[in-house]
C-alpha cells in the first residue's frame, strides 16, 4: 500500500492506495492553519491499523510551515516503519485530472504567486514565482487552478479561475517524475530569513 499526504495548502489531505494504484480511502479537511495538530489523528483514522509500504509527501511550493509539517511527519513515519518516502509536486496535484492546457497558481508571500503550466502532466513548464501582473504575461493556459487562480485571471483579464486545493487522492495520476522528487521543501523562492553575517 502507498500512503500519500499533502499539507502545502489550507487543506490537510491524505489518501491510501493499493498495490495497483487504486485509491482505497482518502481524507481531506480544510483547516487553514494547524496541520501539525490535525495530520497525525487524520492518518491514524485513515490507516485504521494498516501499514503502508511506501510514503508520498507533497513538497510544495505552498505554505512554508505546512510543507515542513508534512515532510517531518512523513520522515518520522518512514523511519518508524522502515519504508521509503518520496516527494510529490503539490502544483501537479492541482493540475491532476484536468484535460488540455492548465496552470496551477498558488498564493505565496509578498503578493506573489507560485505558478506552473501543464499541457498534460507529462509536459510541464518551468516553476515560477511572480507577481500577478508578471504572471499575466507568462501564463497562457485558459484554465487556472489553485488559491491564486482568481488573482491571475483578474490580472490577465481573461480565463477561468478554479479555487481548489491539492488532493492526495490524485497522487497516483502523476507521472513518476512528479512523484519521485526529493522529500525536501520545494519553496520556489529563497526564504525571507537570512543567516546572520559576522561583523
Amino acid at each position: 500500500m502507498i500512503l500519500a499526504i499533502d499539507t502545502s495548502s489550507a487543506a490537510c489531505t491524505a489518501a491510501l492506495f493499493d498495490g495497483s494504484g487504486h485509491c482505497i480511502d482518502s481524507y481531506e479537511e480544510i483547516i487553514g492553519r494547524g496541520h501539525s495538530e490535525r495530520l497525525v489523528p487524520m492518518l491514524a483514522e485513515l490507516l485504521d491499523g494498516r501499514r503502508p509500504d511506501q510514503l508520498l509527501v507533497g513538497v510544495g511550493p505552498g505554505s512554508f510551515t505546512g510543507i515542513r509539517v508534512g515532510i517531518a511527519a512523513a520522515d518520522g513515519m518512514a523511519i518508524g516503519w522502515g519504508i521509503r518516502v518520496a516527494g510529490l509536486s503539490s502544483l501537479a496535484l492541482l493540475a491532476a485530472g484536468t484535460d488540455g492546457p492548465v496552470a496551477a497558481a498558488v498564493r505565496g508571500g509578498h503578493g506573489e504567486l507560485f505558478l506552473q503550466q501543464f499541457d498534460g502532466l507529462d509536459h510541464q513548464g518551468e516553476m515560477l514565482n511572480l507577481r500577478p501582473e508578471q504572471a499575466a504575461m507568462a501564463i497562457t493556459a485558459p484554465v487556472i487552478i489553485g488559491s491564486g487562480a482568481a488573482q491571475l485571471v483578474e490580472a490577465r483579464g481573461w480565463g477561468e479561475a478554479v479555487d481548489r486545493n491539492p488532493s492526495a487522492s490524485n497522487a497516483m495520476m502523476l507521472p513518476a517524475a512528479l512523484r519521485e522528487l526529493t522529500p525536501a521543501p520545494l519553496y520556489a523562492r529563497a526564504p525571507d530569513a537570512r543567516p546572520r553575517v559576522a561583523a
